[in-house]
């Protein structure tokens, strides 16, 4: 394993709440061994990321009640392409070269479990998507 691997794992926290067991299927193994820890560190940046989002379709997101925002979310990740593989990048680039050899053997249904935890890391942070901020 190259040192930038080692330097890339070193920097993710621990999940403590992250199952692991022999009965899992390896795309949960992956989740939770990779996907949520990765997800928990750049959770800033893909706070950052949305909030730029806003910003860029006129702000029409603060004028929402709290379920349409949470709808809003969900639209932005599922529709707009450009934004969800701007988030997938994010994930993606803080891949070991195993773990990319892992991800492109089953990259689809592994883009499904990483989009959801990124949109329920959007929504847990919700309060922070502003006027002030945004």
């Amino acid at each position: 394993m190259s040192s930038k691997d080692l330097a890339l794992l070193n920097l993710r926290p621990e999940i403590p709440t992250a199952m692991i067991n022999p009965t899992m299927s390896d795309e949960e193994f992956f989740q939770n061994i990779t996907l949520r820890p990765i997800a928990k560190l750049q959770n800033d940046l893909l706070v950052e990321v949305f909030k730029h989002y806003i910003k860029k379709h006129k702000n029409v997101f603060m004028d929402l009640t709290i379920e349409k925002r949470l709808d809003y979310i969900e639209n932005a990740i599922h529709k707009d392409m450009k934004f969800r593989n701007s988030l997938k990048g994010i994930i993606i680039g803080m891949f070991t070269i195993d773990e990319h050899r892992v991800y492109t053997q089953n990259s689809s249904s592994l883009n499904k479990r990483m989009m959801a935890i990124v949109k329920d890391r959007l929504k847990s942070n919700i309060q922070l998507f502003e006027y002030s901020y945004a």
